[in-house]
């Protein structure tokens, strides 16, 4: 049995049972899907919407016109000319 009430067990197929008070504080509904992920030596279960939310934030100082997928792959075409022209000058083809 957990000593803490909120230390959980895994069980023999993986599971874990999200503590009543924590679902509670979080506001966890049944059948709710959670996103996990590894940070460093932590497990961590987040809402899609939050990490939605997050990444909107960090992104939001660009602005509506600009597109960073064409300026990726205005780099990399501008990359890939350099490395033809090195080539070629060592004599590549």
């Amino acid at each position: 049995m957990p000593v803490n009430p909120n230390e959980v067990q895994v069980g023999a197929q993986g599971r874990v049972v999200i503590p009543a008070a924590l679902r509670k504080a979080m506001n966890l509904k049944p059948g709710e899907r959670l996103v996990a992920r590894v940070e460093g030596n932590r497990l961590v279960l987040e809402r899609r919407e939050n990490i939605a939310r997050r990444l909107q934030n960090r992104f939001s100082h660009i602005p509506d016109d600009v597109s960073l997928a064409d300026e990726l792959i205005a780099e990399r075409r501008e990359e890939a000319c350099r490395e033809k022209a090195q080539m070629e000058k060592r004599g590549g083809r």
